[in-house]
């Protein structure tokens, strides 16, 4: 914990605790990430870089995290609630100002939507990156949340709730139908809407909820959106018995609309019939991710019932390449999960956002894996912002050239970055575990209580 109470936007950095094993690592663990996004994200305009220490341009899913981090900050006394609204509407305004329209240079977003990566000083498109339907509600998350957060009487904080709701209530969700129904994942200017649609199960719950949630009938998205998006669930269906979930490789698709909405105790038509909620869906899919390293069918170094998760993260370089003496595929990016599940792909790296991220699913199987890095691989995992990206155990000693990162001979490969869409469901889902904190605020939200409504959620909290 720091010493000395909250501290205002111009503070230094207060210093952390020395690394060892705190008394209590989660919390150690939530208090690093959070100084993540305070110390790397743009006073001025609000935008986080989408990696660091090498933060070469903004994610706007991680300024969607850092929305969402700054009130756990004031919660926990590591910042002040004026610095903290202060930083968030410099990111509003910004989010609200930036130019809009279909060129490919010189804007921010379109109809209402984000391009996935922009410049981290004027904020405009970057490269040829596509207007993501996701990462705009990423952001979208972390706009609203600060909305239900930021209720106080004072002007900054009516204009942090106007500003979010202009900026959310702009938003044209049917453009986004491109092919029916379903939503597209995304448009670029030069070519138009991407081939491929938000299908199956994924983290896109949110993208519906919030696209049904808006207030314009004309701009959002029908009630036929969540029946189309539902109708593409049998190819995900796995397991049997109390096993059997909805399933998605990269546990980020099990946690990322779980960061703002509830599922506790709520069900749509498919739950309904199946007898049990998106929540323990998640559960589930998180007991198979570690039953899953328990088996380790691919041989891969250091996978235990206490050191498990894949998702999407950094990996150590790409390629074929020979690993005692058997041909391994390695990735550098990309998403990764266990075979047989949709993305599947596995290559000894693992992320500890997979599992500290699904710590409110799961507990009693998180904080174990947590302690477990922390003290296996703590000297080279766990640093100023809390446990870098990734790891692979399996290369140590192997003699090869990585493209990033580092290689020690002991304890094998690991990621000397951190980045943002996976540091953020840590400190938030960490919050919701201990306090209810993210989701006891957007259970308030209109947005996301609307949305479920018209999906045909029942029960649990939305009975009131």
């Amino acid at each position: 914990m720091v010493a000395g109470g909250a501290v205002g936007a111009c503070t230094p950095p207060v210093a952390l605790p020395a690394l060892g094993a705190p008394p209590r690592l989660i919390d150690d663990v939530a208090e690093r990430t959070f100084r993540f996004f305070w110390e790397t994200t743009k006073p001025a305009n609000g935008l986080a870089p989408d990696r660091w220490p090498s933060a070469g341009f903004c994610s706007i899913a991680a300024v969607g995290f850092a929305l969402t981090a700054y009130p756990i900050g004031v919660e926990r006394g590591w910042i002040s609630r004026e610095a903290a609204a202060q930083r968030t509407l410099a990111t509003l305004r910004f989010f609200w100002n930036a130019p809009q329209g279909p060129a490919a240079r010189g804007v921010t977003g379109y109809k209402g939507f984000f391009y996935h990566f922009i410049d981290m000083e004027q904020g405009l498109r970057f490269g040829v990156t596509e207007l993501s339907s996701v990462d705009t509600c990423l952001l979208l998350g972390g706009i609203l949340f600060a909305a239900e957060f930021f209720k106080g009487t004072g002007a900054e904080e009516h204009e942090i709730r106007d500003l979010a709701n202009k900026i959310y209530n702009r938003v044209d969700w049917r453009w986004m139908q491109a092919r029916g129904s379903l939503v597209s994942m995304g448009w670029h200017p030069e070519s138009g809407f991407i081939a491929s649609d938000w299908k199956g199960y994924n983290e896109a719950m949110l993208v519906y909820v919030l696209g049904m949630g808006a207030p314009d009938p004309a701009r959002r998205l029908g009630t036929d959106a969540w029946h189309a998006w539902t109708a593409t669930y049998p190819q995900s269906w796995r397991g049997q018995g109390q096993g059997r979930h909805l399933a998605f490789g990269p546990h980020f698709g099990h946690q990322y609309s779980h960061t703002w909405i509830d599922f506790r105790g709520i069900r749509d038509a498919v739950m309904r019939a199946e007898g049990f909620d998106y929540f323990e869906n998640s559960r589930r899919a998180t007991y198979a991710q570690r039953a899953y390293a328990m088996r380790n069918p691919g041989g891969w170094k250091g996978y235990a019932a206490d050191i498990w998760g894949l998702t999407a993260c950094d990996g150590p370089l790409g390629g074929t390449h020979k690993v005692n003496g058997k041909a391994r595929q390695f990735r550098t990016y990309s998403a990764r999960g266990p075979q047989g599940l949709p993305d599947e792909f596995d290559d000894g790296t693992l992320a500890p956002t997979a599992a500290l991220g699904s710590i409110a699913f799961a507990p009693e199987i998180v904080v174990p894996c947590a302690e477990a890095m922390h003290a296996r691989y703590g000297r080279r995992l766990y640093e100023k912002y809390g446990f870098f990206d990734s790891f692979n155990p399996t290369l140590a000693g192997a003699g090869l050239h990585v493209e990033k990162g580092i290689v020690d001979p002991e304890l094998g490969w690991f990621d000397d970055e951190y980045l943002g869409i996976d540091q953020g469901p840590i400190l938030a889902m960490i919050a919701n575990h201990q306090r209810d904190f993210v989701w006891k605020h957007m259970r308030n939200s209109p947005a996301i209580r609307d949305g479920l409504l018209r999906a045909g959620f029942s029960g649990g909290w939305l009975v009131r």
